[in-house]
């Protein structure tokens, strides 16, 4: 059996063929065609054929046209041409069955064959791939999508035929080409190649005024419909045409000693395209390419090797534009002439330097059977007559180093200029200026200079979202910008609707030749095709940044594995480094229209079920590395924790991680939050509140109150949906934290009280003992210390009966708290030594720097200045070693006091002024107040009574947002008023 699209649909059995049906089986039938032997989703099916507004029947309508095919291909003896996939169908079937693969693999050869010098075969291998077209593909299926999808297929078919009449032209084919090159220009009114190429043609055929007609239709034409001139190709050749220039003669393929009489040639080559009229920005790229290539305002330096620059950005950064600009910027530095070529262009394979060194050396006067066959050859004779010319040559879309050295030229007067989606090492000596996106002012501009400066001015909001939805990359500004030019009566506004659907976007960023999807295209189908399927995968996360090991968690391999493939996919400029981060601290991002396209390919080739167990494996790798950095912040004891399914890393990655808990978080904050939206979206209850636990020392520590509520009224419903109570009491207590922090005490107990209950119902003991601890210290925190006290008694004995010792020293170093309070210095002492003791052995460091913390306010109010200086060191050594900036004030702060109890004013104030600026970073304003009330202390103790005076007014100024700080407030004026007589001042009493 074998299927025809390049044309009207048909299939057929040798020399019958088979009627396909109604109209939404040929519609359902092209749409697995053009995607064979890969799984079509049922949405994708029911959009090709109702569009983005499918009935309620629309699944059983697919399913009725798949079951219909299937009848008919078991009726001719092939039952199993269409299977079933978990996410869809697909047509599995040979690639040489379909006339579109046919058309592709012949091109392939004809490629092969021209880029090996064999370009009598080649024709002949082009000429088959264009043999097997009937007309547009898949004329007559009604259908959006199907018809979008059939453009590549429009786009090769095109591209081949200038291809083939190029060379077919440079063999002296010209009389035979025209009718056909007018048929194809008729039909792509918009291919400046193919009118060029009649151009030439007609000029060849002696028909002058006929090519000259074709340049008048083609400025009349695209002035009116486009308000665009010819590009400079086309106008070249037309005032070639009017001098009647001899370069476009037909080829004379008997002309000996052309090499010979090359040096005494009078023209010097000019083959750059023209510079883009509306160029904007780029004023520091420009400024460094132009100092590397022609050494102004560098020193006086030894030029011995020919100065090469690498413009490196993605697709669609502009990087061609750059290279035109400049090059023609400094066209006057390369008297001798400029060379220009191409080496991707659009195509699936890319040119080679053969190809090259042969349209170089035509250009320098090499032809006929004068040009050398091999590589070496080519360069050596290429070299030879650059040898005494200055000359600028600019390789444009670069893949590969192999590409570029042949193409160096070995005089050092002359200059390179490349183009790539990579760096090229390999080039010795070579300066690479990478390109970045557009700003947005820069963006603006661009946009202004293509539809109008009124237009955007008069949409101002539409404007910015333009340049938004096109990410800020050039040529999807370009795109849209050409768009509305087209179109003079299209609002901005208008269009911004047609991109803001991202299932479309790439569809609508097109315009003539002009696309987004194809440069991307090009740059993923060269990668191999694990770097395929990792690409795709990292589409799956919702996160704008995400770090190298949640590659390895989508590919179910190791990090080991994964971190090469990551450094393919930013090598090719499909993901971006973000920051200055290395190592573990590496992170990466999509540009927004490259994780479009990623997402794309993500649906078209891999089955729900890939994508949904890829996502199970990312979250569970987070949830697994977020266990252990909570575990080395709090401890192991303290969590309450879901049964979702962990993905393991290698320990010591993980123990990387954990070393410093809350710079890890900080850094993947962003990344959890998302993470915990999209656990929640996908049905992972479990997943979704044990992510949002899992933050929650990094919104404690940074005050991150909004993210906070946010994640975890989040994680609350999607705990609620799924009937979740123990996740359901663990986001309770937490959001009751949230409240205390908040300030909002009555929610904080009612949100308690519930966490008790869900626990209990889930039957959770250990979990009812952590609200009911939460309640004591709400308790404490109201004044209720004989509440708070049998609260904590009680979470006490189910703790010591579970054996959570980490657990068990926070509740002890609460009830030393409050037995200091009440004077009870020895039980509290003895309290505090069980918590430090048992806080070490269940690893709880955070709670260890606590229970440090309050032995040393011990120490210090009982006057034991040296234990409580050894207390608050060994509690900043531990606050240190976790990263916690937070604790470190606190701890600072302890040491200050002891050091200036003790007359050691300087170190008091060294202490303090650095707890001073960690309270500032850390936006905790309290214990701010209480370190100047510290240092305004410290410098009316060391003489410095009007500084004093400073710092206490900004103390009190600072306890004055808070309630219950009158102790602080009373100490910070007597010192006040102590400091003010020491100058002099006349305080009135009591002040």
């Amino acid at each position: 059996m074998e299927f025809f699209v390049l044309g009207p649909l048909t299939a057929g059995v040798g020399d019958e063929r088979l009627d396909l049906g109604s109209a939404r089986q040929r519609i359902v039938l092209a749409a697995l065609l053009l995607d064979a032997n890969r799984t079509v989703t049922v949405s994708r099916l029911m959009e090709a054929i109702y569009g983005h507004d499918p009935p309620v029947t629309s699944r059983s309508q697919v399913q009725n046209c798949v079951s219909a095919l299937r009848r008919l291909f078991d009726s001719h003896g092939h039952p199993d041409l269409i299977v079933t996939t978990s996410q869809g169908y697909a047509l599995q079937i040979p690639g040489a069955r379909i006339d579109a693969q046919r058309f592709r693999a012949t091109l392939v050869q004809a490629r092969q064959a021209r880029d090996g010098g064999r370009q009598a075969e080649a024709i002949d291998l082009y000429r088959a791939a264009l043999s097997l077209w009937r007309g547009p593909v898949l004329d007559g299926v009604e259908s959006r999508l199907v018809q979008s999808a059939a453009g590549r297929l429009t786009e090769q078919r095109i591209t081949t035929v200038e291809e083939c009449v190029q060379l077919e032209l440079e063999r002296g084919g010209h009389h035979e080409l025209v009718d056909e090159l007018a048929r194809f220009v008729k039909e792509y009114p918009l291919r400046e190649k193919l009118r060029g190429l009649l151009m030439t043609a007609l000029y060849r055929s002696d028909q002058r005024a006929e090519a000259l007609e074709v340049y008048r239709q083609t400025r009349q034409t695209w002035a009116e419909e486009l308000g665009i001139e010819p590009n400079e190709h086309l106008q070249r050749l037309q005032r070639a045409i009017l001098a009647r220039d001899e370069s476009l003669n037909p080829p004379d393929r008997h002309t000996p000693g052309a090499v010979e009489r090359v040096r005494g040639r009078k023209g010097a080559p000019g083959m750059l395209p023209p510079s883009v009229a509306d160029f904007t920005g780029r004023t520091e790229q420009l400024a460094e390419i132009r100092a590397h290539l022609t050494g102004e305002g560098a020193r006086e330096r030894s030029r011995l090797a020919v100065p090469v620059v690498v413009i490196v950005g993605k697709a669609g950064i502009g990087k061609t534009s750059i290279a035109l600009h400049i090059a023609h910027a400094i066209a006057g530095h390369s008297p001798d002439g400029q060379l220009f070529a191409t080496f991707q262009g659009g195509s699936t394979r890319p040119v080679g330097p053969l190809q090259v060194l042969e349209r170089f050396l035509r250009a320098l006067g090499v032809s006929g059977s004068a040009m050398p066959e091999g590589l070496e050859e080519r360069a050596e004779t290429y070299r030879d007559l650059l040898a005494a010319r200055r000359t600028l040559v600019v390789l444009d879309d670069v893949v590969s180093e192999s590409q570029v050295l042949p193409l160096l030229p070995g005089n050092p007067e002359s200059a390179v200029i490349v183009t790539s989606r990579r760096r090229l090492p390999g080039l010795a000596g070579a300066a690479h200026v990478d390109v970045a996106v557009f700003e947005a002012e820069q963006s603006l501009e661009l946009l202004s200079r293509i539809a109008g400066a009124e237009r955007t001015r008069a949409e101002p909001e539409a404007a910015d979202a333009l340049a938004e939805l096109c990410g800020h990359l050039p040529l999807a500004l370009r795109i849209v910008g050409t768009r509305l030019a087209a179109r003079p009566r299209w609002s901005l506004g208008r269009l911004v609707e047609l991109l803001q659907d991202e299932t479309h976007r790439l569809d609508e960023l097109r315009y003539g030749d002009m696309g987004i999807r194809a440069g991307i295209s090009l740059t993923y189908d060269g990668l191999g095709e694990e770097a395929r399927r990792l690409f795709r995968r990292l589409a799956i996360m919702e996160a704008p940044v995400f770090s190298a090991w949640a590659g390895a968690a989508l590919l179910d391999r190791s990090p080991a594995e994964t971190d090469d493939l990551l450094d393919d996919l930013a090598d090719a400029q499909l993901i971006e480094i973000v920051g200055a981060g290395r190592g573990l601290e590496t992170q990466y991002r999509f540009h927004d229209l490259i994780r479009v396209f990623a997402r794309e390919r993500l649906a078209a080739e891999e089955s729900f079920a890939e994508r949904n167990d890829a996502l199970a494996r990312m979250l569970g790798g987070l949830l697994f590395i977020a266990d252990a950095v909570r575990d080395r912040y709090y401890g192991r004891d303290v969590v309450i924790g879901s049964d979702a399914v962990r993905w393991a890393l290698p320990a010591p990655l993980v123990a990387q991680f954990a070393a410093a808990p809350l710079a890890w978080l900080e850094r993947e904050r962003p990344f959890v939050l998302s993470a915990v939206r999209q656990a929640a979206h996908a049905g992972f209850a479990g997943l979704c509140w044990d992510l949002a636990m899992s933050i929650v020392p990094l919104f404690e520590s940074k005050v991150y109150l909004d993210d906070w509520r946010e994640s975890h009224e989040i994680a609350l419903a999607a705990a609620r949906r799924s009937g979740d109570r123990r996740g359901q009491g663990a986001i309770l207590t937490s959001l009751s934290t949230l409240c205390h922090l908040d300030q909002r005490p009555a929610e904080a107990f009612r949100l308690a009280q519930a966490a008790v209950t869900a626990f209990e119902e889930a039957g959770e003991v250990r979990g009812a003992a952590l609200a009911t601890r939460h309640i004591g210290m709400l308790d404490w925190t109201a004044g209720r210390a004989r509440e708070a006290s049998s609260r904590y008694e009680r979470a006490l004995e189910t703790f010591r009966a579970t054996g959570d010792r980490v657990a068990v020293a926070y509740v002890l170093n609460q009830l030393a708290q409050m037995g200091l309070e009440r004077g009870d210095t020895e039980g509290a002492e003895r309290q505090l030594r069980e918590a430090l003791r048992l806080s070490r052995e269940g690893d709880g460091r955070r709670v260890e720097a606590q229970v440090l913390y309050r032995m040393g306010h011990a120490r210090l109010n009982s006057g034991g200045f040296h234990g409580a200086g050894e207390s608050f060191e060994r509690a900043l050594a531990v606050v240190r070693d976790l990263s916690d900036p937070i604790g470190e004030v606190h701890a600072l702060h302890g040491l200050g006091l002891v050091r200036l109890r003790q007359g050691e004013f300087d170190e008091a104030a060294t202490a303090l002024r650095r707890a001073l600026t960690l309270a500032r970073a850390t936006n905790q304003r309290l214990i701010e107040a209480r370190v100047l009330l510290g240092l305004g202390e410290s410098s009316l103790r060391a003489g410095q009574a009007g500084q004093a005076v400073d710092l206490l007014k900004r103390a009190l100024a600072l306890f004055g947002r808070y309630d219950n700080v009158t102790a602080h407030e009373a100490r910070a004026l007597s010192l006040l008023g102590d400091a003010r007589r020491a100058l002099g001042e006349t305080v009135p009493p009591g002040s």
